[in-house]
């Protein structure tokens, strides 16, 4: 029975029940932790958004959609780090000096939870007790109680079902500091995060504690700096969450010859520089006549912060930005952490004399945290070493947004992944690095911004050109040696003769073979089953996919299905920000069977994709399953397999094959392999798709074109990803059955629009994306097109206005009214349709992070046609 916490008495009896769950837990197996481990991590990331909207609904703090990501970061980052590491026995060994570590739980955890990341926080220091077989009792901030408990509820229950003791994690119902004092007094160890006055409480509280201390971030941006870099990554990281990260910036530090470029960037991107009267009304609103923090504006946007003020500032300010020369916190409250988008900005003659004032800052309220520096580090290593050598921070981080830098693993994959980020002695913590592991040293970290390994991945083997089919399936008895082959397709495409072929050539090698033509234009779950079953059966040596984007979705979750038929689908449907660090890890494909996809239309370019998507038709769940695993062995593109493709498909499918390359594009995954697919396959298909619409069963030239195309489009997408078009598309046709195509051509123009934003309320995270950049990748597309335009921007507007010429063209409408969805549906849906495509996978790549709003106002906009209106 559960305990309801609210008093010493019944506190003691809670941790007594974790106390007793944890010597049960201390016997566990390496095997038995893992499991629970990996529950809990993938509850915590299948239940991301319910919780952030918890915390921001209860705390009023900060910004919901960012807050999802501090949840999803929490989950998959913190299993991706530990899931392969020993926690149980010996963990080292060296047998010939006789040497070896054993690991051993240290008892029970108390965790104190601060207000500002009360959700990620509870996740996080769970799966680290989880990982350690150690027993945790949380207690909650009082404003964060509600959020706070429900996370720790959710963890718990993923944990028993798992397999953990029933008791292994509690939580404190009521937190006063009472009760806070006498947790960290009854447990073995602290976790603390949370206000000075927390960490000191854990420290004084004769319990070893591992405490943050408070940060206080000054970023030098040194004259030899990228600006454009140094700026953009300074906004992204201060913006996040509305400056609650205790990494984030708190003052930037400039060189005096590139003083005004550096400013006159700032303002470009929306931030607002105040005048000495704002300053005051700004100092007078943040902090108190002690010189404390307002808490009241933690967390809020600049904008709230400034009409608190009373002052004035443009709709969509970032940051309010004061400049000033005092760096003694003690007669200048601005000098001080703000945990809010407000910046301190000061000019510097020397380098010396700015890491010389960094330190001060530092002293005054960030010691030992992190510090932050822009710099050329190819002709500037003097300045650089002198920079660590000088800086008593534990985080030292280069050309890097501090408040994603900080934490570890997103722009620095050897920097490890936490939430909770020690200071060492310098801040008087009991750690020096990322908290994962106890530390004993003070260890300097020096992590300096890397552009990671991009990738080009593909079918072993893509066949192209009419009549290519015969002679490519002659590989399956002259190079391959296959037996026994199962062919998936639709019932459609199999009574009008377009398996034939393939059949006829089988059977002309002597390969044994058999068809399954029950795969519906949604493809089911039951269906998949059904044609696993038969594949069990007949144990093929290879799969044939033949059709459109639905036979071979279908034909890969079947070949799963048959080679892995342990699999769940839940998880391999796990959504991930990054495909190389997601939590599930996807079977290995392929020991089985070969799979061979055929298009007999050009658009979805599935049969060169990693991506499959099944719904199961009992609970109505769509599952979008993307792993390079799912890629096909071989893909056969002949334009005589798509002849007869009918007007509407040929439209639909031609633009879903244009957005693909369009989205691919300006992908922040986006590289140098696969742009050039992308831009060749948009110049195909503007010459190309007219003519295929109007005469494509008889025009081989331009049907071939198109299939090409298609093709291409699906390599670039394959390995840049997507964006938010697909992303509303999906939900659009989900809610409203549209056509996937179609859906894709109802939104473009103001995906376009939004992307485009030389100054984004926020932008996609990823460390090859340094700055807004897609205003000129899509005046590229224009400039290769030859659309004309005096500047980026006419260039782009010309490009939205050449799709939609194209789009007319091909018959698509302009609004999605006019396919036959009223306005009453439309808007009982729209919440849920926003809050769903924020979510798809597909926004991860997105080159601007959308918020649910935004992606609303989209849908509104495609609905009544006022499109452009309040895109920004």
């Amino acid at each position: 029975m559960e305990i309801y916490v609210n008093s010493e008495e019944t506190l003691l009896e809670n941790i007594k029940r974790i106390r007793a769950a944890q010597k049960k837990f201390s016997t566990y197996t390496q095997e038995q932790v893992d499991k629970i481990f990996r529950a809990v991590a993938m509850t915590a990331n299948e239940h991301r958004i319910e919780l952030a909207k918890l915390a921001y609904e209860e705390t009023k703090m900060g910004v919901m959609e960012d807050k999802v990501i501090k949840n999803h970061f929490a989950s998959e980052y913190i299993y991706n780090k530990y899931k392969n590491e020993k926690t149980v026995g010996i963990i080292e060994e060296d047998k010939a000096y006789g040497y070896a570590r054993v690991a051993d739980a240290i008892g029970i955890v108390a965790a104190i939870v601060p207000t500002t990341n009360p959700t990620s926080t509870v996740i996080f220091k769970v799966l680290l007790a989880m990982k350690t077989r150690n027993g945790i009792i949380i207690s909650p901030h009082p404003r964060a109680k509600k959020c706070t408990i429900e996370t720790a509820k959710l963890l718990l229950d993923a944990a028993v079902k798992a397999g953990a003791p029933e008791d292994i994690i509690g939580w404190i119902d009521e937190p006063t500091l009472e009760l806070s004092s006498l947790a960290m007094k009854s447990c073995h160890i602290i976790l603390a995060t949370g206000g000075p006055s927390m960490v000191k409480a854990a420290y004084s509280s004769g319990k070893p504690a591992i405490g943050v201390g408070p940060g206080n971030t000054p970023a030098i941006i040194d004259g030899s700096a990228d600006i454009l870099l140094a700026v953009n990554s300074i906004i992204h990281s201060k913006i996040f969450d509305n400056g609650m990260i205790c990494a984030s910036e708190q003052a930037v530090l400039v060189d005096e010859t590139i003083y005004d470029e550096v400013k006159a960037e700032f303002i470009r991107r929306n931030c607002y520089f105040l005048n000495d009267e704002e300053k005051q009304k700004l100092e007078k609103v943040m902090f108190k006549e002690n010189g404390a923090l307002n808490a009241e504006i933690v967390g809020k946007s600049a904008t709230t912060i400034a009409e608190y003020a009373g002052i004035n500032v443009p709709v969509g300010t970032k940051i309010l930005m004061a400049e000033i020369t005092n760096y003694d916190a003690d007669e200048e409250n601005l000098a001080k952490e703000k945990l809010s988008p407000v910046l301190a900005f000061y000019k510097y003659d020397t380098f010396k004399n700015a890491i010389k004032n960094a330190k001060i800052l530092i002293k005054e309220g960030g010691y030992g945290h992190t510090s932050s520096l822009y710099i050329n580090v190819a002709t500037e290593q003097e300045k650089l070493a002198y920079y660590e050598d000088k800086m008593r921070t534990c985080r030292i981080l280069i050309n890097t947004p501090s408040a994603f830098g900080g934490i570890g693993d997103l722009y620095n994959f050897k920097l490890p992944p936490s939430l909770t980020l020690g200071c060492g002695t310098w801040g008087g913590n009991s750690v020096s690095e990322n908290v994962g592991v106890k530390h004993l040293l003070n260890i300097k970290t020096v992590a300096i911004r890397r552009e990671n390994m991009l990738w080009l991945r593909l079918p072993e083997k893509v066949y192209f050109k009419r009549g290519c089919l015969p002679v490519a399936l002659n590989e399956l008895k002259t190079v391959l040696n296959k037996k026994r082959v199962f062919v998936v397709t639709d019932s459609f495409l199999f009574n009008n003769g377009y398996v034939k072929p393939v059949i006829e050539r089988l059977n002309e090698m002597d390969i044994d073979n058999q068809v399954f033509f029950d795969v519906p234009s949604d493809p089911t779950l039951s269906c998949a089953k059904k044609g696993a079953e038969l594949m069990r059966s007949f144990k093929p040596d290879c799969i044939i996919a033949i059709g459109g984007g639905s036979a071979m979705d279908a034909g890969k979750i079947m070949w799963v299905l048959y080679e892995h038929p342990e699999v769940e689908f839940a998880d391999m449907a796990m959504r991930f920000s990054d495909i190389r660090k997601r939590i599930y890890e996807f079977p290995k494909m392929g020991e089985k069977a070969y799979f061979i996809a055929i298009p007999t239309s050009s658009g979805t370019g599935s049969e060169v994709t990693p991506f499959a998507v099944i719904t199961d038709d009992e609970t109505g769940i769509k599952y979008p399953l993307a792993d390079y695993e799912l890629l096909p062995k071989m893909a056969i593109v002949d334009t005589d397999m798509m002849m007869s493709a009918p007007k509407g498909l040929t439209a639909a499918s031609g633009i879903d094959a244009l957005i693909h390359s369009l989205e691919a594009y300006v992908s922040v995954m986006a590289s140098d392999y696969t742009d050039g697919l992308a831009l060749q396959a948009i110049k195909i298909i503007f010459e190309y798709l007219p003519r295929c619409y109007e005469n494509g069963q008889v025009d081989y030239e331009a049907r071939e074109k198109m299939a090409n195309a298609a093709t291409m489009a699906g390599i670039a997408f394959a390995n840049a990803f997507l964006g938010v078009c697909h992303s509303l598309a999906h939900k659009l046709g989900a809610f409203h059955h549209i056509a996937h195509g179609i859906a894709n051509a109802l939104v473009i123009d103001d995906v376009i629009r939004f992307n485009a934003s030389e100054a984004p309320a926020k932008m996609g995270t990823f460390p090859q994306y340094d700055h807004p950049k897609t205003q000129r990748r899509y005046a590229e597309i224009a400039e290769m097109l030859g659309l004309g335009g005096n500047d980026d921007a006419e260039k782009v507007e010309n490009l939205i206005k050449a799709i939609d010429e194209l789009k007319e063209k091909v018959g698509i409408k302009r609004t999605i009214a006019e396919y036959n969805v009223s306005e009453e549906d439309f808007l009982a849906t729209l919440d849920d349709m926003s809050l769903k495509a924020f979510d798809d996978q597909c926004t991860g790549a997105n080159p601007r992070y959308p918020l649910v709003s935004e992606l609303k106002q989209i849908y509104l906009n495609a609905f009544y046609g006022t499109f452009g209106k309040d895109i920004k």
